[in-house]
Formats: C-alpha cells, structure tokens, sequence
C-alpha cells in the first residue's frame, strides 16, 4: 500500500468513527471561545511551501481586557490532541500526511539548510518520532527562562536530527508503529 492511500484510508476511518467526536469538540471550542471554533494557521509543508493548517480554537480572548489565555475546555483539548483532529482534512487534501515532520510556523524549515532541508521533500505529518519526545514542549517552554532561545538552540535542532532520521529511516511499519507509539502517549500518557 502507498503511503498516500494509507493516508486517505486512515483519515477516512478515522474520521468516520470518531466524527462524533469531532463534532462535539467543534461545538465545545465554538461555544468556549465565542468563535466559529476553528483556527487556521500558516505552516511550512512539502517542498517549503505553505498551506493553512486546520485546528479547534483553544485560547480564549476576553472582551474587556482583550487578554489572551487557554480555557479550561482548550486545555483539555490540547491534553488529548483534540484539536489536531481537523488535521484529517489536510491529510485527505494531500497537504499533510499522517506520519512525518510536524509541520512548523515559517522561520524555521523553510530556513534549513544543506542536508537538512531533505525533511522539506516529505509531507509534513500528524504525528512523528519527535512530537511523541517532545508532546509535552509546552510545559517545558514555560519552564524556561529565555524559552525561545531555549526552543531554538535546543529542541528544534534535536527535532531536525530525529526528523532527518526519519527521512533516511522510514518504513510502512515504522509508520505503524509511530502511530501506535502515539496513541499510547497521548491516551494514556506513556512513553
């Protein structure tokens, strides 16, 4: 089977399974955040080239302060990858794939260089060996004192070798096997 109609297949499952669910965490972040309840961001994909990343809105904004926080609803989303469900959507569009680099923000991948840039020719993933290490990257950041320097001289140089390893390394069963890894470090919080 080719990786892209695994893709399309897993999606498709997925999504007709578990859209109950999806459709109840759309209708949470609406109702929580005063919003249409989703949240389109640019991110890097194959070859450099941007797309609009598809994710429930999680952070509340208050109308008198206009100070920006994670509702209580968001943190449980986030907690179990909730709002990353949407991310089915690029994966059937052909943006995403289910396995693969997490896709970022511009300034970074479409910054690598030399080598490095070889992550650029896959399509970036729901899922990869380092957003499993690094599931918890939030927490960590808030536990830093320059947290940006700290991102940048740290975990994304670590995230580039673990997806260049991939890049050189990967396997229909790897894949399969990264998906199971996932599921059980997100649902039951193992490593």
């Amino acid at each position: 089977m080719t990786k892209r109609l695994f893709d399309i297949v897993f999606s498709l499952f997925t999504l007709l399974l578990f859209f109950w669910v999806l459709l109840i965490s759309w209708l949470l972040a609406a109702m929580d955040t005063h919003t249409n309840g989703i949240f389109l961001q640019e991110r890097i994909g194959q070859f450099g080239v941007p797309f609009k990343i598809y994710k429930l809105r999680t952070i509340r904004t208050e109308s008198h302060t206009g100070e920006k926080y994670i509702s209580r609803i968001g943190q449980f989303l986030r907690r179990f990858k909730l709002d990353e469900m949407p991310q089915f959507f690029n994966v059937l569009k052909g943006e995403m794939s289910i396995v693969g680099a997490r896709p970022d923000v511009p300034g970074y991948y479409n910054l690598l260089t030399g080598e490095n840039r070889k992550i650029l020719e896959l399509k970036p993933g729901l899922t990869s060996l380092a957003s499993i290490k690094y599931n918890k990257e939030e927490f960590m950041l808030q536990k830093q004192e320059l947290p940006l320097v700290y991102n940048d001289s740290v975990i994304f140089p670590d995230k580039v070798r673990m997806n260049l390893a991939y890049y050189y390394n990967r396997s229909f069963s790897g894949d399969i096997l990264l998906i199971l890894k996932t599921v059980r470090v997100v649902f039951f919080r193992g490593k």
